[in-house]
């Protein structure tokens, strides 16, 4: 684990539960770590598809029409209006998937990190017998 920097991710998007505040990254002594980072990095990219096929559609329009003009009077017209009206149905389809993913990614950080907040709750109330914090 750890890699590429998340901008704006504290400790570079790393979480390590029963750690001090401000512990980062893997440190071998069985702590339980995850990573923001690759989540989010995931979520970015889907958002970046969502933007990438934004303008497909209207250049399939562009393109149907210089081929509609080219084409004249062929009788193929009608299954080419066909498979455009598929394609089209097919790329918002792939949107709509790609947007509603990035959502879900951005969710699993917060579950994470709600999870990791209510651990760390439930070991802080811990003591251990000679009146120290938690474990």
């Amino acid at each position: 684990m750890g890699g590429a920097t998340v901008v704006g991710q504290p400790n570079d998007g790393w979480a390590r539960l029963g750690a001090p505040a401000g512990a980062a990254g893997p440190t071998g002594n069985g702590d339980l770590l995850h990573s923001d980072g690759p989540w989010l990095r995931a979520a970015g990219g889907a958002d970046q598809l969502v933007t990438h096929l934004g303008p497909v559609k209207s250049e399939l329009a562009a393109a149907h029409q210089g081929l509609i003009a080219g084409a004249g009077a062929l009788s193929a017209l009608a299954e080419l209006s066909t498979v455009r009206d598929s394609w089209e149905r097919r790329i918002e389809a792939a949107r709509r998937e790609c947007g509603s993913l990035a959502g879900n990614l951005r969710a699993v950080v917060q579950g994470q990190a709600q999870a990791n907040e209510a651990v760390k709750s439930g070991f802080d109330r811990v003591k251990t017998p000679s009146g120290g914090g938690a474990w």
